[in-house]
């Protein structure tokens, strides 16, 4: 996020505030309002680019995150899975320079 905010500071992104351990009290308030597992964790309203976060090494894409990915670039936006912080930032890269 620092990364983002600092070298695309016209660009406005956000997080999806949908991972986490919880106790079941708050994962069943947080589902009433509205939160859904797979959602990706970032999102670029501008560049219609949401952006899921994994760890360099043993992370994996969910069958809810596959299932959002393949939804939403039926709609029209792009996904891409970072694979920690450079993977992320390089593929942001590439994307803006597509786009230009």
């Amino acid at each position: 996020m620092q990364w983002f905010r600092r070298e695309l500071p016209d660009l406005r992104i956000f997080a999806i505030a949908n991972g986490g351990a919880r106790s079941p009290a708050t994962a069943g308030r947080l589902k009433a309002e509205g939160v859904s597992a797979g959602v990706p964790d970032l999102f670029v309203p501008a560049m219609n680019l949401w952006i899921e976060m994994k760890r360099q090494k043993g992370g994996s894409v969910s069958a809810e995150q596959r299932d959002w990915a393949e939804y939403l670039r039926g709609l029209g936006y792009e996904v891409i899975v970072g694979r920690g912080f450079e993977d992320a930032k390089q593929q942001v890269l590439q994307f803006v320079i597509r786009r230009s």
